[in-house]
């Protein structure tokens, strides 16, 4: 049997079971552990920062309060990355939160630094991923951002293994034509 020095070196099955033992300190360690993962997803998804924020303190909430109704306990990550899926695009399909942000108005002369060139570049490709469709958005996301499988995030957004592979090649081939298209930036 393997030995673990502290609670951030076992595994998030272990995590959960001491969590549903009493011991609440363990779900700290799997805050720790997966609240970038579940934030940069939200943002991925179209939310800004502070909405995706508090998506992430939600769904961690929710899933603490139904941390019994986890199936399988090692695949933990698996199952909140859901709860923050259904909960994002619960929020999406809102029609009464349809706003535009800010800062999405303000004028873009000297928003990016002259001499950071990566800066235009990283804008560009963020504008393309926006222009996907959410569910291919989501997809390429997990797969490239997060760093899935194609099955666990078929598991996570209840899509079959061949749906995902098909939804990150389309992702791809529509940010490839997307970026190909842009005019050309001086240097």
């Amino acid at each position: 049997m393997r030995r673990f020095r502290t609670r951030a070196d076992r595994p998030d099955g272990d995590l959960v079971a001491r969590v549903l033992r009493g011991e609440a300190a363990s779900y700290e360690v799997l805050v720790r552990r997966h609240q970038a993962p579940l934030y940069r997803q939200a943002r991925g998804m179209g939310l800004d920062p502070d909405t995706a924020e508090d998506m992430v303190q939600e769904t961690f909430v929710s899933a603490y309060a139904g941390l019994a109704g986890c199936r399988d306990p090692n695949r933990f990550r698996a199952w909140v990355f859901r709860i923050l899926r259904n909960r994002c695009l619960d929020h999406l399909r809102d029609v009464r939160r349809r706003d535009v942000p800010l800062e999405w108005a303000a004028p873009h002369g000297g928003a990016e630094p002259a001499d950071e060139p990566r800066f235009g570049l990283r804008h560009e490709l963020t504008d393309a991923l926006q222009r996907l469709s959410p569910l291919l958005r989501e997809a390429f996301l997990l797969k490239h951002e997060g760093g899935y499988t194609y099955d666990e995030v078929a598991e996570i957004t209840d899509a079959s293994p061949s749906a995902v592979k098909m939804r990150v090649q389309r992702a791809r081939d529509e940010l490839r034509a997307l970026l190909e298209s842009r005019p050309a930036r001086a240097m």
